[in-house]
């Protein structure tokens, strides 16, 4: 199996952010790296190549969903996901586990793997550690991910430890499935890089035990799953602060489904280099758009006659082109070019902090950079929650 090629360019003084670069068979990654969310190998209502000219340089496909519909098969017959949707840059490919343990009523999880229910049609299907790598080279991804076992909040720690050797045993079940695949199982006859996934719930000691067991086996990459999914905000910090130093210094880091702006910045200074997330497309899609001063509601009838761009900050094609009044009529009245500029915005939104964040690593300037950028952040449209 090849190994990522991670060179680490440069660092915050004496923390622990970094500036970097990915190296994969579709390209370079800069880092720290946003990666958009195309769960069926579409980033919603945006053509891919918006995606890239909005600044992305890899995004992330879902493994559950693409298996489902079309089928990997399908996708590999047609040269694999690149060329089946058009996207030249590389793509990290989650494993399904996060999806099919979040259907509780229709899966039964053994050691053997997790037995679930369709979510469309009713069937059933096993998914063990080595067909979700197989699904993955077979979509031609750059980067798979192990299956794991993904437990919710709140944390049993039963539940929790059962989590931990499951992802071990299956993490080592699924690099020797990997490196058992031949090229023609692949459409471009290059195996993906897999990355290991780290779980533990909040629990300091889990998540020691779990990165040791994964860093045991080897990884040219390494993830921390199971974060932000309901834990109170406390707790969260704090577990992204002692598991990323859990991670060998010298690979790639992935902080999984992480979105809201001071999250990823915190998961910066702690030493994470990958995200991904649905929040900047889902709240576009909801009428919400990320400005460097705050969250703008712009569906709401305050924005009716306002002639401002949504951030006079942002270079998007929506704040260079358009009114906040204008996209709050189209969202009156349900136009999908409202959807697609507040997408095209958020995303845009993202980019650019990934972007201030690197230079800012360069600068040796991280921590007076993020506190002024948050500073900013939430001095104006208020930072009302919308999972609560």
């Amino acid at each position: 199996m090849s190994e990522a090629i991670f060179t680490i360019e440069a660092r915050d003084g004496e923390g622990a952010a970094r500036a970097g670069t990915l190296l994969t068979a579709h390209g370079a990654v800069p880092t720290p790296a946003f990666m958009p969310v195309g769960t069926r190998g579409a980033v919603r209502t945006l053509d891919p190549l918006e995606v890239e000219q909005a600044g992305a340089s890899i995004l992330l496909a879902n493994t559950y969903h693409l298996y489902l519909r079309p089928g990997h098969a399908l996708i590999r017959e047609r040269g694999g996901l690149h060329r089946f949707m058009r996207w030249p840059r590389p793509i990290l490919t989650d494993s399904g586990g996060f999806q099919v343990f979040s259907l509780a009523a229709l899966r039964k999880v053994r050691d053997e793997g997790v037995r679930f229910q369709s979510h469309i049609d009713g069937s059933f299907h096993d998914l063990t550690p080595e067909l979700a790598v197989r699904i993955q080279a077979a979509l031609g991804t750059d980067i798979a991910m192990s299956l794991d076992v993904c437990p919710p909040y709140p944390f049993e720690r039963r539940e929790i430890e059962t989590a931990v050797r499951r992802t071990t045993l299956w993490a080592s079940r699924g690099k020797r499935a990997l490196e058992e695949t031949g090229p023609e199982e692949t459409p471009e006859g290059k195996r993906p890089l897999l990355f290991g996934i780290v779980q533990g719930g909040a629990d300091e000691g889990l998540r020691r035990r779990s990165a040791e067991e994964i860093a045991g086996i080897g990884f040219p990459g390494y993830a921390a799953g199971g974060l932000s999914v309901g834990e109170p905000k406390e707790a969260f910090l704090a577990a992204v602060a002692f598991t990323a130093p859990l991670l060998p210094e010298e690979k790639p880091r992935y902080l999984m489904g992480v979105g809201f702006p001071e999250d990823i910045l915190a998961a910066i200074a702690s030493g994470f280099d990958l995200f991904d997330c649905v929040l900047p497309t889902r709240m576009a899609r909801n009428g919400t758009m990320l400005t460097s001063r705050g969250r703008l509601v712009v569906k709401n009838a305050a924005y009716a006659s306002d002639d401002r761009p949504p951030d006079p900050a942002c270079d998007c094609p929506a704040c260079r082109r358009f009114s906040r009044a204008y996209i709050r009529h189209l969202f009156s009245v349900g136009e999908i070019l409202a959807l697609r500029l507040a997408t095209l915005h958020n995303l845009r939104f993202y980019f650019r902090l990934m972007e201030g964040a690197r230079e800012a690593i360069r600068a040796d300037a991280f921590p007076s950079w993020s506190a002024a950028f948050l500073e900013t952040y939430r001095s104006e449209e208020g930072l009302e929650d919308p999972r609560r």
